[in-house]
C-alpha cells in the first residue's frame, strides 16, 4: 500500500518531534532544536496535502476493485502477519522514514513507527469531515502522570499491604480522545405531592394538622458544551470521572500538537452518543428544578417531562494519560485529565482490612447501641 502518512521530524536533524506540554512547543530529542506550533503547520501544510491526496486515492482505487481483489489483497497484507479475525479492523501503512510497515486500528490517526521511533500523523483521520473542530494540548507530561497514580495510592487504607511496592507500571500513553460537546437546552415540567404540619396542644390534647399541596413547577435549562467520549474502546466511567476539563483552552485543531501522542478518531457519531447526553442534561435540569422547591415537609415527585433541544455539536481531542499497571497476576486501568491531573482507577481491595476496618467501626457502634438500650430499661 503506498504511504498515506506523514512522520514529523526536524528540519534541522530529521530526528522525531514531540509536542512538549511543559512549554506547548514541538523539541527534538536528538539536537535540541524547538518550533513553535505556528512553524510546524506551514512546514508541514504541503507534505499532509500529499499524504491526504494519497488516502484519497487508495480508496478511489480500493472502491473500484471489485470484491474479489478486495479480498485478495486484504488476505495478502494481512495474512503473514497472522492477524487473522482481527485483520478487517487493521489499516496497513509504510513509515515514510524507513519503509517499514505499520499495522494500525482503523481509527489510529496518530502513532509512531516502532522501527525508526519517528511520530506518525495520519492526515486522512483528522482532514474534510473528520477534522476535529478544537483540541486542548497536553498540560501534563508522562512524569506528572506517574506522581499522581503514586499519590493516588497514599490514604486507601483498603489497599493490600505490598501492593505499592510490588505494582509494576506496564503500560503509559498519553492519548487525545475523540469527544463530543454538546450545546443542548432542557425544557422540564415537573409536579410534586407536598405536605405542610403544623402542630399544636389544645387542652390536653396534642393536635397535628396536615395539609397537602399539588406543585408544579416548569423551566428551561441551558448547557454548554456536555462532554461525551467518541471512541468506543476508552471506558465511559473513566472518561465521565476525571472531568471537568476548562473548556477556555480549547484551541482550533492542527496536528501539530499530536506528535509524540497517540490519537483515535470518532468511531461512535453525535447520534449515537446523543443519549447519554440527553439524559445527563435530563437528571441535572429535574434536580434543579427539584431544588426549586422548598417550604414543605415532604415533597414527592408525581410526574415529570423534559424535552431536549439539540443546538450544536462539536469534535474535540481531548488529553488523557491512560496507565496500566499488574499486580498478582492482575492488570489495574487508570486514567489522568492530561490537562488538570484529575485521576482515577481501578484498586484491589485487602479483604483482611476491609474486616478488621468493618470489625472496628461495627463493634463501638454495637456498644454504644447496647449501652442506651440497657440504660433505656429496654434490656
Amino acid at each position: 500500500m503506498a504511504s498515506q502518512i506523514t512522520n514529523v521530524k526536524c528540519p534541522a536533524c530529521t530526528g522525531p518531534l514531540r509536542y512538549s506540554p511543559e512549554n506547548g512547543i514541538l523539541q527534538c530529542d536528538y539536537c535540541g532544536s524547538s518550533y513553535s506550533v505556528k512553524e510546524i503547520e506551514a512546514l508541514y501544510k504541503e507534505k499532509d496535502a500529499a499524504a491526504q491526496a494519497a488516502m484519497e486515492a487508495a480508496i478511489a482505487a480500493a472502491e473500484a476493485a471489485s470484491e474479489e481483489e478486495k479480498a485478495e489483497q486484504q488476505e495478502y497484507e494481512m495474512s503473514n502477519a497472522g492477524w487473522g479475525a482481527d485483520a478487517d479492523k487493521l489499516r496497513v501503512y509504510n513509515c515514510p522514514s524507513c519503509g517499514a510497515q505499520l499495522f494500525c486500528e482503523e481509527t489510529t490517526a496518530a502513532t509512531s513507527c516502532p522501527y525508526c521511533g519517528n511520530n506518525t500523523i495520519i492526515p486522512g483521520q483528522v482532514s474534510g469531515l473528520l477534522k476535529p473542530d478544537y483540541v486542548i494540548p497536553f498540560k501534563l507530561d508522562k512524569e506528572a502522570a506517574i506522581r499522581a497514580l503514586k499519590q493516588y495510592y497514599g490514604g486507601k487504607k483498603l489497599l493490600p499491604k505490598n501492593f505499592t511496592e510490588e505494582n509494576h507500571i506496564e503500560e503509559i500513553k498519553g492519548v487525545y480522545v475523540p469527544f463530543w460537546l454538546y450545546d443542548v437546552e432542557a425544557d422540564a415540567d415537573m409536579s410534586f405531592s407536598g405536605t405542610r404540619v403544623n402542630a399544636y396542644v389544645m387542652g390536653d390534647e396534642r393536635i397535628t394538622e396536615t395539609d397537602h399541596f399539588n406543585i408544579r413547577r416548569a423551566g428551561t435549562v441551558s448547557f454548554e458544551k456536555i462532554p461525551a467520549d467518541a471512541s468506543s474502546k476508552m471506558p465511559d466511567t473513566h472518561m465521565d470521572a476525571i472531568e471537568p476539563y476548562d473548556y477556555s483552552e480549547l484551541v482550533p485543531f492542527s496536528t501539530a500538537y499530536l506528535p509524540g501522542f497517540l490519537a483515535d478518531k470518532y468511531d461512535m457519531d453525535a447520534d449515537k452518543c446523543k443519549a447519554r447526553i440527553e439524559k445527563r442534561a435530563a437528571n441535572t435540569a429535574t434536580d434543579l428544578i427539584r431544588q426549586d422547591v422548598s417550604g414543605y415537609a415532604t415533597c414527592t415527585p408525581t410526574g415529570s417531562h423534559v424535552d431536549i433541544r439539540r443546538k450544536k455539536v462539536s469534535y474535540v481531542l481531548l488529553p488523557v494519560w491512560m496507565l496500566t499497571t499488574r499486580w498478582n497476576g492482575n492488570n489495574y486501568m487508570f486514567a489522568m485529565n492530561g490537562q488538570t491531573g484529575r485521576l482515577i482507577g481501578d484498586l484491589p481491595v485487602s479483604m483482611g482490612r476491609y474486616w478488621a476496618w468493618f470489625a472496628g467501626i461495627s463493634l463501638p457502634l454495637m456498644a454504644l447501641l447496647g449501652g442506651l438500650l440497657y440504660f433505656g430499661g429496654l434490656i
